[in-house]
C-alpha cells in the first residue's frame, strides 16, 4: 500500500471503515485528483472498487496555511445546506474535525460524475455553437440561482458577515497579498489602495461561493448547459453576490482577446457568450443593477493576483502536491493592468 501525502491509504480506510460503518473501506486505493491549486482533492476507493464504489475526500494543503484559509468546516457546511437547493452540489458524508487523523480537518462527500472541463472542451462535447451559449448560460443561471438562495432557509444565516463585506475583503487580500509577497509590486500596491478607497454600496446580500468559474463546476456529460455539481466552496461566505460576478469575468475571455491572465481559453470558443451577454443574463434573472460592476471586476483581479501570489509562495515552500506553478508569477503583473482598466475606463 504506497503512502499518498495528506491523505495515507493505511490510514484513511481504516477511519472510513469506522465512519462509515462499511468495512469495505478497510482497505482502500487513494489518488491525488490533479485539478486545483490549494485544497487537496483525493478520489478513494474501497480495494477492488469501481468509480461508482469511490468518494471524494477534501483536506488543506499540506504545508502552512493562512489562519482563516482552508476551513474545512466551513466548507463542510455549506455545501451540505445548499443541498435540496436548486444549486448543485456533492452529497456530504462525513466531516471530521480532528487533525490527528490527516493532520488537519478534512471531509468527505459523495463522487459525482461529470465533465471537467480545465483549458478544452473534450472531443465531441459541445462542439456546436447553440451547445455552447446553453453551456455558458448554464453557469450564469446556476450563479444566479446561488445568490438567490435565502441563507436563513438552508440554515447558513450565520454563515458569515455580509455588513461591510467588500471592505472586509479588500483588507483581507490585501493582507494575503503582504504575507505571500514574491517581489515589490507597486502596481499591485496602488491597485489595492485605489480600492479600498472607492467601495460601493452593497445592494443586497447572500450566499457567495468565492472563486466560481467552469473549472470548478462538473457538468452533465449528456446535456451541455446542465451543470452536475459546483465544487470547491472553500473561499464561499455571506457578502456581495457581485464579488462572484466580477471573478467570473477574470476567467471569461473574449474571442479576440488574449489578456496574459486566463488560465483557460474555452469561452473564446464561437457560440459562447460575452462577458456582456453574460452580465445581462446575471441581471434578468437577479434584478441587479450592475452600474458598479467595474470595481468588482477591479477587485476580482486584484484578489485574483493575490492567489496567484499565494500559489507561487506555497510552491515554493513545496507544498504544492507536486502541482506545477511554473509561470504563475507572470500573470500577477497583467492581474495589475486589468484591474486598473477595469477601475479607471471601466473596462470589463
Amino acid at each position: 500500500m504506497t503512502a499518498i501525502v495528506g491523505a495515507d491509504p493505511g490510514v484513511v480506510g481504516p477511519y472510513l471503515a469506522t465512519v462509515l460503518g462499511d468495512e469495505k473501506w478497510q482497505q482502500v486505493d487513494v489518488d491525488l485528483i490533479a485539478a486545483g491549486m490549494s485544497n487537496l482533492t483525493y478520489t478513494v476507493t474501497p480495494a477492488g472498487g469501481g468509480p461508482d464504489d469511490a468518494v471524494i475526500l477534501r483536506r488543506p494543503p499540506t504545508g502552512a496555511v493562512l489562519a482563516t484559509a482552508h476551513d474545512m468546516v466551513r466548507e463542510h457546511k455549506v455545501i451540505t445546506g445548499l443541498a435540496g437547493t436548486p444549486v448543485p452540489v456533492p452529497r456530504t458524508l462525513h466531516l471530521c474535525t480532528d487533525p490527528e487523523v490527516l493532520g488537519a480537518p478534512f471531509y468527505v462527500m459523495e463522487r459525482v460524475e461529470g465533465v471537467h472541463v480545465v483549458d478544452a472542451l473534450p472531443a465531441g462535447y459541445a462542439d456546436t455553437a447553440p451547445e455552447r451559449r446553453a453551456l455558458g448560460d448554464g453557469l450564469v443561471d446556476v450563479l444566479a440561482d446561488l445568490h438567490s438562495v435565502d441563507p436563513a432557509a438552508v440554515r447558513l444565516a450565520d454563515f458569515g458577515r455580509p455588513e461591510g463585506f467588500t471592505a472586509r475583503q479588500v483588507r483581507r487580500w490585501t493582507t494575503q497579498w503582504e504575507a505571500t509577497r514574491d517581489t515589490d509590486r507597486p502596481g499591485l500596491d496602488a491597485l489595492a489602495a485605489r480600492l479600498a478607497a472607492t467601495v460601493p454600496a452593497t445592494q443586497r446580500s447572500g450566499i457567495v461561493h468565492g472563486d466560481y468559474r467552469m473549472d470548478n463546476c462538473l457538468l452533465d456529460p449528456q446535456v451541455p448547459g446542465r451543470v452536475r455539481a459546483v465544487l470547491d466552496w472553500e473561499m464561499s461566505t455571506l457578502g456581495d453576490p457581485l464579488t462572484d460576478l466580477g471573478m467570473l469575468f477574470v476567467y471569461w475571455p473574449q474571442a479576440g482577446e488574449d489578456r496574459g491572465v486566463a488560465l483557460s481559453a474555452v469561452t473564446t470558443l464561437p457560440g459562447f457568450p460575452t462577458r456582456a451577454e453574460v452580465a445581462e443574463r446575471y441581471a434578468a434573472r437577479t434584478g441587479t443593477d450592475l452600474a458598479q460592476l467595474h470595481w468588482y471586476v477591479g477587485f476580482a483581479y486584484f484578489k485574483f493576483a493575490a492567489i496567484i501570489a499565494g500559489i507561487v509562495a506555497r510552491s515554493a515552500a513545496g507544498a504544492m502536491a507536486g502541482k506545477d506553478a511554473s509561470g504563475y508569477a507572470d500573470k500577477i503583473d497583467p492581474c495589475v493592468e486589468l484591474g486598473r482598466a477595469a477601475l479607471e475606463d471601466g473596462a470589463v
